[in-house]
């Protein structure tokens, strides 16, 4: 036997996993091949979309189940032993794994990142492939966990159950990296995960391995929601059992429970003598898990601040999506840098995550309007002469033909693509909250004349919109479709099916900003929920363009010398706005106690109508592979990316005509940014993908596919076959007309009209002679078509 003449597969087989296995590896427990770790970048073009390649790892060898120790990639013999090590350390920096090898079945290159020798590659035979327990150990040294204590903590069994359901790779990595720190006696912890990746499953697993190993009896979990609480504690805490559970309701304590649930708001009280919290003794937790923490426990005024601080002993984890870093406020002060972040670009790019279209709209008045001398607004105000513009629309100045203008696009766009997709309006206050959902109503009269809740306003003044929170939130649920709101929905509520965003708020902050988005991000690919559109009505999407927008969490708090170091107390960014809904009651104000004298005789907001609005420019952008938005020119943008990959129209026509499957090098150009099913639209004609490709990239003028079909019509090269091949070199043809070059590649084309009608799959290979000359012709038809006449 010729090993050079082995596959892949058989490397694996007969060499790579006997010496996995000799030297102490169970393959059954400790052992996995063909890892899909994962599920490859939803690609959007229009209203259609296609998956990326998944990232997918030839081995991955664990110490204990989710404990993944190291990675292997093979190659067939033909290729040198090392020949995978670029791309198994780009999986292993992914995947945090610490040991990597390559295989061709000869001998394994070793890339040890623990050591602190000047050799990090090595060659080993095939009899030295090292066993659990010696890698095990070189990185327990290399982490300082190689303590007793230390082990107990991070060889701790993850919860396992019937289902079958393991945590992502980066919800491993969150979970390993946090007892990690937890075993090095740090006590204050920062976990950044993108809203939609699973944080609260993520804390289950965390609390789960802690108490098991009794490190952690007691636990406290706050949220700032009481919808969040139940959906934890029936949900992803559901295997602790009730009777260890508890929810802090009324601030009413019971002491009998191991682990406890309660809202911030909960247990504080502006009087001290209702602070529940102090019924508790100082060391009676060992673990406080805050989520969303970015709500308010960097800032010194917070009110639960102080249960931070009463339950000090306590080792404190905060999980949020968008830690706060501003000049006023430092999450990381409080808990030190993040021990794992996942973000919400590289979540995108894993294909867990969906990605996002923007819609920008203008309107006419968005630069500026100024009232005509002496204007009047509906209730009897004369209108302050003075320029106003999108800071001071529906907060200071309420323009009822710019909100209908607004409600109108949004129908027109659902109207467009789907009228009962779940969107979300965000607006500036509760009044405007209410304006927009009559406008919304009156523009979807048809629906809500069948269906009362079509549309329905969400906010914390409205006991009929809050009992309809659950319905919008229920995948099942059809009804409500519209939800109008204003700071209820920006964070901590499972919208898995909302597929529009309507930005029709003055956002200025990334922190709400990322919340914002967050509500559209979760995919839900079996009810056709894989992207979601940004619509955005007051410039709100610049943020994607700040730096500070997906980056790594930077702690920008810089004191002067006469400055303290903790960050100062959080600003106005807090506090609420006239007539919007009341944010959580987290803070208590540090300031003093001042008598404000209001105008009575002072207009808040001013109510205009009659005055002409209108849509004066509307562009759609694409979310790009370099987790930007496409800025410029979609041709222009796929141009540069084509040029990339092909320096000449020849190089591309080489590997055009070369490939075997077209289906694959399309594939590969979408993955790179070429959106061709855009570009379609965008040319406006029906053209062929290798037409369109060569059309935008090489200028060069194009040929519909009728235009090719019947050139090769014309040169009629088919008459060297026999009667039964022409017919079916025909109806491919045809075939391709009609839908395009990658309909004919299909395997199972023989089966499928008209062609089956001709006779059995094997009657028409015979007509060509064996299966390599029916092959060949479907390859000369290919050139023929792609023959310049």
């Amino acid at each position: 036997m010729n090993k050079k003449d082995l596959s892949e597969r058989d490397i694996c087989t007969k060499y790579i996993n006997p010496a996995i296995e000799k030297s102490g590896w169970n393959m059954r427990t400790q052992v996995r091949e063909e890892v899909t770790f994962t599920d490859g970048r939803i690609i959007v073009q229009g209203n259609l979309y296609t998956r990326g390649r998944n990232k997918r790892a030839d081995y991955i060898l664990y110490y204990k189940s989710n404990i993944p120790l190291a990675i292997i990639e093979a190659k067939d013999n033909k290729k040198a032993v090392g020949h995978g090590m670029q791309q198994a350390l780009e999986y292993s920096e992914i995947l945090q794994i610490p040991f990597v090898f390559t295989s061709n079945g000869d001998s394994f290159v070793f890339h040890d990142k623990t050591t602190t020798d000047s050799v990090l590659e090595q060659e080993l035979s095939l009899d030295n492939f090292p066993s659990p327990e010696v890698l095990w150990k070189k990185y327990l040294k290399h982490q300082n966990l190689d303590t007793p204590q230390a082990q107990e903590i991070v060889e701790k069994d993850y919860y396992t159950d019937d289902s079958g359901m393991s945590p992502r790779y980066y919800q491993q990595n969150a979970v390993n990296r946090t007892l990690e720190a937890i075993a090095k006696e740090q006590n204050r912890i920062i976990l950044v995960m993108a809203t939609g990746t699973g944080k609260t499953y993520t804390a289950f697993n965390i609390i789960w391995r802690l108490w098991k190993t009794g490190v952690k009896k007691r636990i406290l979990f706050l949220a700032d929601r009481n919808a969040l609480l139940t959906q934890t504690k029936n949900g992803d805490f559901s295997p602790f059992g009730n009777d260890i559970m508890h929810i802090i309701k009324n601030r009413k304590i019971d002491k009998s429970y191991q682990i406890y649930f309660a809202l911030y708001q909960g247990l504080t009280s502006n009087d001290e003598a209702k602070n529940a919290y102090k019924e508790f003794s100082q060391d009676f937790f060992d673990l406080v898990v805050i989520d969303e923490c970015h709500r308010g426990s960097a800032s010194e005024a917070s009110a639960w601040r102080e249960v931070l601080d009463y339950f000090s002993s306590a080792t404190q984890i905060g999980l949020t999506a968008t830690p706060k870093e501003t000049k006023d406020v430092s999450n990381m002060e409080y808990f030190g840098e993040p021990v794992y972040t996942y973000s919400l670009k590289q979540g995108i790019d894993d294909g867990f995550l969906a990605p996002y279209k923007v819609v920008r709209i203008t309107t006419n008045i968005d630069e500026g309007w100024r009232p005509t001398a002496g204007l009047v607004d509906k209730y009897g105000n004369e209108v302050e002469d003075r320029i106003y513009n999108l800071k001071d629309y529906d907060r200071t100045l309420a323009i009822d033909e710019r909100t209908e203008t607004i409600a109108k696009k949004i129908t027109e766009y659902l109207k467009a693509t789907d009228r009962f997709a779940k969107t979300i309006v965000f607006c500036t206050d509760i009044d405007h909250a209410n304006r927009m959902r009559q406008a919304l109503i009156n523009e979807n009269a048809d629906l809500v004349a069948k269906h009362w809740n079509y549309c329905v306003k969400i906010t914390g003044d409205d006991e009929v919109g809050k009992q309809e929170l659950d319905n919008f939130t229920d995948v099942e649920e059809r009804f409500p479709v519209i939800a109008t709101t204003s700071k209820m929905l920006t964070t901590g509520i499972d919208t898995k099916m909302v597929k529009v965003i309507v930005l029709e708020s003055n956002i200025q902050s990334v922190t709400e900003f990322k919340q914002i988005i967050g509500r559209g991000t979760r995919i839900r690919e079996a009810e056709g929920k894989v992207y979601f559109t940004i619509m955005d009505f007051r410039k709100a999407t610049n943020i994607f363009a700040r730096p500070d927008f997906d980056g790594d969490p930077v702690q920008i708090y810089e004191p002067q010398p006469e400055d303290p170091i903790t960050p100062p107390d959080e600003a106005t960014s807090s506090q609420t706005e006239e007539g919007e809904e009341p944010a959580p009651k987290d803070f208590k104000s540090t300031k003093p106690n001042v008598d404000i004298v209001e105008n009575p005789n002072e207009v808040k907001k001013y109510y205009v109508n009659q005055i002409p609005v209108s849509v004066v420019h509307e562009r759609v952008q694409y979310y790009g592979k370099d987790g930007k938005l496409i800025t410029e020119s979609l041709k222009d943008y796929s141009k540069k990316n084509i040029e990339k990959e092909f320096s000449s129209l020849d190089e591309f026509i080489q590997r055009w005509n070369t490939s075997e499957k077209k289906e694959e090098l399309i594939k590969e150009l979408t993955e790179h940014g070429v959106l061709l099913e855009v570009l379609r639209e965008e040319v406006g004609q029906n053209l062929d993908d290798f037409d369109l490709i060569c059309h935008i990239a090489f200028d060069q003028p194009v040929l519909t596919r009728q235009e090719r079909a019947n050139n090769v019509r014309k040169r009629n090269y088919f008459t060297k076959y026999s009667d039964t091949a022409q017919k079916v070199l025909n109806s491919l043809l045809d075939k391709y007309e009609h839908e395009g070059i990658t309909s004919i590649e299909q395997g199972a084309i023989l089966k499928i009209k008209p062609l089956n009608e001709m006779g059995s799959p094997v009657e028409l290979v015979r007509a060509f002679g064996k299966k390599k000359d029916f092959d060949d012709a479907i390859k000369e038809l290919e050139n023929e078509i792609y023959t310049i006449a």
